[in-house]
């Protein structure tokens, strides 16, 4: 016998011997969620030790469907000579295969492997290893694509660590050398492995994408790839994925197995029917492609491993069922999706199988609590989570799924049958032994995946079973359907009842009573809060029993129901204790769980109650649902009767009557529940939430409409884990960090919370970019860098810059998980701004001008004249009017004055105040008509080195002050107009204005301050000038000066404390002191006190300029105007970019902001649409 011929000397299960193998780095692939692909290690066999996450060798496939003879099957390939030491010679055994005529004859192996497949003797094996039409046992269509089975790698021995490429048909591919030799020897290199393959050998052709459907050789798609339908569409929600389009990429890790289709009706049939794939199968003419092996995300077999897999995998968020919206939920066909993908399957009958184990273990539930895990797009589930801390080592989920496992006997082999009637080895081993299966062992009835014990229905409850045979046989299929309905109404109507007797003879009654183990000082409040209104007023079992009195009642009286619409008009409108209770039913969960961790006595009854009989092995949870899904149930029921209900008939009218009352009950009941998980999730986060010092930050959680809107995880840097949970308010953003110690979570602030108006995204318009020419003012504020989505690395994360707005502001750049749910986050970020803003109704704002001003030609200040009905604009090239009724009509420059940064009116005195270069001017009012004459236009310079003047009423006398200030001193010269100009004014003729020798100003007082000075008052008697030292009183009769504030009052040394505080702004309310500095505002009575001591602002931004329309004061800093109401304190921020405040009246207050062109725009703000002077409709301030 030569070495062509040589039996080989170990089987597939013990590994090759040692040999060098040089395969080359290969890049990690990214996943289908956000996981990278691991390449196949480059050692002499995968075993467990090799792996990560105890991965195991040589996984089983589980699906089914036809495959080749076994004698076709690809052959191990032969050695290269002289690289890596003798290999065990073997026999090339394979025939000619079907219809394929010129094959050479090769000779026969020295053992046969058994022909046939071995699902169809084994009984043992699970059910979902292969369909109930199992295609197998049927003979093999010559031109069909045929698959292997899970167990084919078992039966040929060389085929899994030598797979050569074959055709459809059975012929080998030679294989080519590194050094293009057509040699057919030679050792095994992992690198010439195909890069689609399965873990048990199975070579996978190249899917294309949709758009590569047809290619230019004529190539159709490959068996078992998704074709692009819209189930694919509905999926894709399913995994939380690292990129919005991983359909079209996707490679199935063992694409031999049929994809089914699934669809909610298939759920709950009672057979298992094997789908059609997706995609068409191919012949011969298929491309070989290199492919690579892809091992589970995680050991399969560990249920530990696969829930923590499974929750970090699976996207939850609102879902509904029978019109009842539930929190962060999961469809069934979604939780088969990503199980599929975790254990790399296409098998949903398996994936299903490892759903039902975790779901065995209350990992998720059912949201109804009705029934087991269901593959359907309309079951829909949630995880068992509670609402109370609990040991952080106490992990839901443990246990081995055997299906997928080895076995541990260290005695089984492959050649030899177990001990164990359960090995996992078992199926292939007596295939590969020829031997029978004990009939004897055999269960009489096969499981159905998709049938529970507790969904079973008693056939005597059937109206065809309910009623004598010759009724039944005088109505059409059509009634006979509808009065099924009927009598399913009337019967799971009488169940609720009995549930609720249940709870009330098992529960609530026991725990009133005297053995009650709750302590009798808290016993009827933690009894009323557990079951809140089950019996109690407004009761459900008094209102829902009569009900089903009724409905029982009018089944007696006929066995063929006429209608029953009318019953439902009648106690519709009682179901009111139904929204009570939706909206307590949070409360009474978190009560059950907080008196079950803290009572050990009520945790002993709870168990021994749930462990009787009349509990139907269905926990307290489970009962507590019932009244709210059967409210839910009610339109279900309903359409179905009027679906076969005849057009004659009174339900014709009355259903679509009840269904439309039910409906608004629904509604009603989610938004009452949603605003009771709100109020719980609020005050639970406020009671927990912890402040680093000198941080805190009253949030006002719990005020009456605050929202909790969104919440989720992000991570500092793309490769961390996520440790930093996100919360979204109706009016501000909270960062925090969740750490577990011990049996409580500490949730501790991250960063200072970021109310909504202040809050800047960098990436909002680039990942939901606006419509048109608009632009979102807090976006402008953040230097553009644009990095468009397209461009952006799955390496480099999901950034969103979080950008604080004002004195306090910080740039923090957290990534999500994945692109949809970064966008999301920034949806819901918009739409939070955009409700804000949108509350913003208590003000107008009006535009003065634009596209006009900007540049070098920057608009300074502005001041209204002629009775408002023009504007006075004071830019860098000059002056400029524009008429206010006209407002097409761009302004026109009128005076060619540089610089002007301040101008005023005195229009009593007919003179025009301009400061320009520092040097105060003034003008007749008539050199601003473009007719005048240039020598009417002449200034007449009033004082030089002037920092600001201001006008005002004082002592009775209209006065200017010029100020004159350094970083050390002050200057004030006070100036009085002229009486005589007004007598000159009614003069004909400017030249006898000029010949009259009189000044249009004179001096009337001079004053110093030994401090740097930013703004002067008028009072009524004295001048109030803010200087480095405060608010400084000035008597213009004696020029005596002393500090407003009183220093004996110790409320006031906070203002003294403060470093750096400048004061800017004073108004006078009611006898009282509005003071505004650059970080707070106060009250002060006259003699300088502190009045309103509980009152206080505290300015978000750096204001430098101050405004007061009553009940609100503006304080303008350069990216925003803060609006604080002075009666409650809301706020209302309006963000722009360069905020200039140009002038205040009683009227209006006007500003400028530069534009996303760089221009400036002017607009006016007033606030006579607020009929209600003290009530803002703003978010108050975190």
């Amino acid at each position: 016998m030569n070495s062509s011929t040589m039996p080989p000397m170990m089987d597939q299960g013990r590994g090759l011997p040692s040999a060098p193998r040089h395969a080359p780095q290969q890049r990690p692939q990214q996943g289908y969620y956000g996981d990278y692909e691991q390449p196949a290690p480059a050692g002499s066999r995968i075993s467990e030790g090799s792996l990560p996450a105890g991965y195991y060798q040589g996984q089983r496939s589980a699906s089914g469907g036809q495959y080749p003879p076994n004698q076709y099957m690809p052959q191990g390939r032969r050695q290269y000579p002289n690289a890596g030491g003798p290999m065990p010679p073997r026999m090339e055994s394979r025939g000619v295969p079907p219809q394929a005529a010129g094959a050479r004859h090769q000779g026969q192996r020295m053992y046969q492997i058994p022909h046939g497949a071995a699902l169809n003797t084994d009984p043992y094996r699970s059910q979902s290893l292969a369909s109930t039409s199992r295609p197998q046992m049927f003979p093999q269509s010559p031109h069909a694509y045929q698959q292997s089975p899970a167990n084919q790698s078992r039966q040929a021995p060389y085929s899994h660590q030598y797979s050569a490429r074959t055709t459809a048909q059975g012929r080998v591919v030679p294989e080519r050398h590194e050094d293009r030799s057509m040699s057919m020897t030679g050792p095994f290199h992992m690198q010439d492995r195909d890069a689609h393959q399965t873990m048990s050998g199975r070579v996978i052709p190249n899917r294309r994408t949709p758009s590569d459907l047809q290619t230019a050789n004529g190539y159709m798609p490959l068996a078992g790839s998704y074709a692009i339908a819209s189930t694919s569409q509905a999926r894709t929600t399913s995994m939380v994925s690292s990129t919005s389009t991983y359909e079209h990429s996707r490679t199935l890790s063992i694409a031999s197995s049929i994809a089914p289709t699934v669809t909610p009706s298939e759920s709950d049939s009672t057979t298992l029917v094997q789908r059609p794939s997706r995609s068409k199968s191919i012949e011969s003419e298929r491309p070989q492609t290199a492919t690579k092996i892809r091992p589970p995300l995680v050991y399969p077999a560990l249920l530990s491993r696969v829930a923590e897999c499974f929750r970090q995998k699976i996207y939850v968020g609102d879902r509904t069922k029978n019109e009842l919206t539930y929190k962060n939920a999961f469809s069934g066909s979604e939780a088969v999706d990503v199980l599929s993908y975790i254990i790399r399957t296409t098998d949903r009958n398996l994936a299903l199988l490892l759903g039902r184990a975790l779901d065995a273990q209350k990992f998720f539930h059912d949201v109804t609590y009705e029934h087991r895990l269901r593959d359907s797009q309309s079951e829909m589930y949630q995880f068992r989570e509670t609402l109370i801390d609990e040991p952080e080592d106490k992990s839901p989920v443990n246990g081995v799924f055997v299906l997928l496992s080895e076995c541990y006997s260290p005695t089984c082999t492959r050649e030899q049958l177990c001990y164990s009637i359960a090995c996992p080895r078992r199926l292939e081993q007596v295939s590969r032994l020829n031997l029978k299966i004990n009939p004897g062992l055999r269960k009489d009835d096969a499981t159905n995946l998709h049938d529970d014990e507790a969904d079973q229905t008693d056939e005597q409850k059937l109206w065809i079973n309910s009623v004598p045979k010759e009724v039944a046989d005088a109505v059409g299929e059509r009634e006979k359907k509808r009065q099924e309905v009927i009598s399913e109404i009337c019967y799971t109507e009488r169940d609720f009842v009995k549930d609720l007797e249940y709870l009330r003879d098992f529960w609530i009654l026991p725990l009133r009573s005297k053995q009650s183990p709750i302590p009798p000082q808290r016993r009827e409040k933690v009894v009323k809060t557990i079951f809140s209104n089950i019996i109690d007023h407004p009761s459900i079992h008094t209102v829902s029993s009569r009900f089903a009195s009724s409905l029982t009642t009018r089944q007696q009286k006929d066995p063929i129901v006429n209608n029953i619409g009318d019953i439902f008009l009648e106690y519709v409108p009682q179901f009111e204790p139904f929204i009570w209770y939706g909206s307590k039913q949070l409360e009474g969960k978190f009560g059950f769980e907080n008196e079950r961790s803290v009572n050990s006595h009520f945790a002993s009854f709870v168990d021994e109650i749930e462990r009787k009989r009349e509990s139907r092995k269905l926990e307290l949870n489970g009962y507590l649902t019932k009244p709210t899904t059967r409210l839910a149930r009610y339109p279900l029921l309903l359409e179905n009767v009027l679906k076969y209900t005849e057009d004659d008939s009174q339900d014709k009218a009355d259903i679509p009557k009840v269904l439309t009352m039910i409906r608004d009950l629904l509604g009603r009941v989610n938004a009452e529940s949603g605003k009771a998980e709100n109020r719980f999730n609020l005050r639970r986060l406020h009671e927990q939430l912890r402040f680093k010092p000198n941080e805190r930050v009253d949030l006002r959680l719990t005020e009456e409409g605050r929202e909790l809107v969104f919440k989720s995880q992000f991570k500092k840097s793309p490769t961390d884990p996520a440790e930093i949970t996100a919360f979204l308010f109706d009016h501000a953003v909270l960062l925090v960090r969740i750490k577990q110690k011990g049996k409580t979570e500490e949730i501790t602030a991250y960063r200072r919370p970021i109310p909504l108006e202040l809050l800047a995204i960098r990436e909002m318009d680039e990942v939901i970019p606006l419509q048109g020419s608009i632009k979102r003012s807090s976006s402008s504020l953040i230097p553009s860098i644009r990095t468009t989505t397209s461009d952006t690395k799955k390496g480099e994360g999901w950034p969103i810059t979080f950008r604080h707005l004002g004195k306090a502001g910080y740039e923090q750049t957290l990534y999500a998980s994945n692109q949809a749910a970064r966008k999301k986050w920034l949806q819901f970020i918009d739409n939070a701004q955009q409700r804000l803003r949108a509350r913003a109704d208590f003000f107008n704002t009006t535009t003065m001008s634009s596209n006009f001003f900007g540049g070098t030609n920057q608009v300074n200040c502005v001041t209204p004249f002629d009775g408002g009905r023009k504007l006075l604009y004071g830019t860098d090239n000059g002056i400029y009017v524009s008429d206010r009724k006209v407002k097409e009509q761009i302004p026109r420059r009128v005076l060619e004055t540089p610089s002007v940064t301040q101008i005023d009116i005195l229009e009593e005195y007919q003179l025009l105040l301009v400061l320009s270069n520092k040097t105060l001017q003034s003008y007749a009012l008539s050199a601003l008509n473009p007719d005048e004459p240039a020598l009417g236009k002449r200034p007449k310079k009033i004082q030089n080195h002037c920092s600001f003047f201001k006008t005002g009423i004082c002592l009775g006398r209209h006065l200017v002050c010029c100020v004159k200030s350094t970083a050390l001193s002050t200057t004030i010269k006070v100036f009085e107009p002229n009486d005589a100009m007004t007598k000159a004014k009614k003069q004909k003729g400017l030249g006898k204005f000029i010949s009259s020798g009189h000044d249009e100003l004179r001096p009337f007082k001079e004053f110093y301050i030994p401090t740097e000075s930013t703004s002067v008052h008028f009072l009524k008697s004295v001048l109030c000038v803010a200087c480095a030292r405060g608010f400084e009183v000035v008597s213009l009769q004696t020029l005596e000066t002393q500090s407003l504030l009183d220093q004996a009052d110790t409320s006031l040394d906070f203002v003294a404390r403060r470093e750096g505080v400048r004061p800017i702004h004073i108004e006078r309310l009611n006898g009282e002191f509005l003071l505004n500095y650059s970080e707070f505002s106060f009250f002060v009575n006259r003699n300088g006190w502190r009045a309103r001591p509980e009152w206080r602002i505290d300015w978000e931004g750096a204001p430098q300029s101050f405004a007061l329309s009553y009940p609100f004061i503006l304080a303008f800093e350069p990216n925003f105007i803060e609006l604080r109401n002075i009666e409650n304190g809301t706020v209302h921020i309006v963000p722009h970019k360069s905020i200039r405040m140009l002038h205040s009246s009683t009227h209006e207050i006007l500003y400028a902001y530069e534009d996303e062109k760089g221009e400036d725009v002017v607009e006016a703000i007033d606030f006579w649409k607020n009929n209600r002077r003290s009530d803002v409709p703003g978010s108050s301030s975190p």
